[in-house]
């Protein structure tokens, strides 16, 4: 089963720019969840700073008791093998095979056997959908099977804690709506904890069981999907329709004084009711039930008094339709 992730206060900063400051938020364990937000809102630098690649000023990140900002390299160092990392471009070496590349890391932290690395890789390979694609080497094959292959190699050993960054950059619709789904089955097979970092909607509204948001320098909010998915706060309204109008700029956040003058322009009508959430991913026929997707209902359901209203309405209806299943 996957490890709880506990975030506290975490600050981070660059010389004088501040890239977010004072986040706090919980990863439940073996639960899939996904942090949104413009590009150039740090959310790499978040998942760098999780994993003690890069040290916050502030703030703590808790895994097993281990403090990843401010414990020991030694402890830190162990506490990383829990990790597997999906980067975004997959991060292959271009010289060596699928193969080699998977088996890089058992090869590199570990002292198996040829005959068992083989089997593990074989076995993440099988996973991962790229039987028979082993023997090639990264620039002979597409995009998305790069992804797949970094995705086998973040899995060789046997993490607890996935996380993937922008996993859907430079795919197209359809292959993106394959890697969501192969990670629905993955969460399904591994009952790991994964953090999806990802400015895409599609990923955004169907894969995760919590959303986050990073913006402006700060954490805009986190907790179970349905209430980000509802959300009326501008910022997020906004970046889940896709539109020009709201507090996203360009570049950056926009001044007092163009969001004025585009609320006096605006002739959209607006919106009524809540906002349609879709149903979220299921794992594929013949794979296990989700069991972070259990965890989650119950956890869900014992806080629904503090969600907002059109939140727990759209909880209620996700799991009104699959009495006694594992709809999450």
């Amino acid at each position: 089963m996957g490890i709880e992730v506990v975030v506290e206060g975490l600050t981070k900063s660059f010389g004088k720019q501040n890239i977010w400051q004072d986040v706090s938020l919980t990863l439940p364990a073996g639960e899939v969840s996904v942090m949104l937000g413009p590009s150039g809102t740090g959310k790499t630098v978040f998942l760098k700073s999780i994993i003690g690649l890069l040290k916050p000023e502030q703030g703590r990140v808790l895994i097993n008791g281990v403090d990843m900002v401010n414990s020991s390299e030694r402890d830190i160092m162990e506490t990383r093998k829990l990790f597997g990392l999906m980067f975004q471009d997959g991060a292959l070496f271009g010289s060596m095979s699928l193969f080699d590349n998977i088996a890089f890391p058992l090869r590199e932290h570990t002292r198996k056997k040829e005959s068992e690395i083989r089997r593990i890789v074989m076995e993440r390979i099988d996973i991962v959908g790229l039987l028979g694609a082993e023997g090639k080497l990264p620039g002979e094959i597409s995009g998305g099977m790069r992804k797949r292959a970094g995705l086998a190699r973040a899995l060789v050993l046997d993490p607890q804690i996935i996380l993937c960054d922008e996993p859907d950059s430079g795919l197209d619709p359809v292959r993106t709506a394959y890697l969501s789904q192969l990670l629905i089955d993955l969460n399904a097979q591994i009952d790991a904890t994964m953090l999806i970092v990802t400015h895409n909607l599609d990923i955004a509204a169907t894969v995760p069981d919590n959303m986050g948001m990073l913006f402006c320098r700060n954490l805009v909010t986190f907790g179970p999907r349905e209430v980000l998915l509802t959300s009326d706060t501008p910022v997020v309204s906004q970046f889940l329709a896709g539109r020009r109008e709201g507090p996203i700029g360009m570049s950056e956040e926009k001044d007092a004084a163009t969001l004025a003058a585009e609320q006096l322009a605006d002739t959209a009508p607006p919106r009524t009711g809540p906002r349609t959430v879709v149903p979220q991913l299921e794992p594929s026929p013949g794979m296990p039930v989700r069991q972070g997707a259990l965890r989650r209902r119950e956890r869900v359901m014992s806080m629904m008094g503090q969600l907002p209203e059109a939140a727990r309405t759209a909880i209620l209806n996700s799991y009104a339709p699959a009495a006694g299943g594992a709809r999450a």
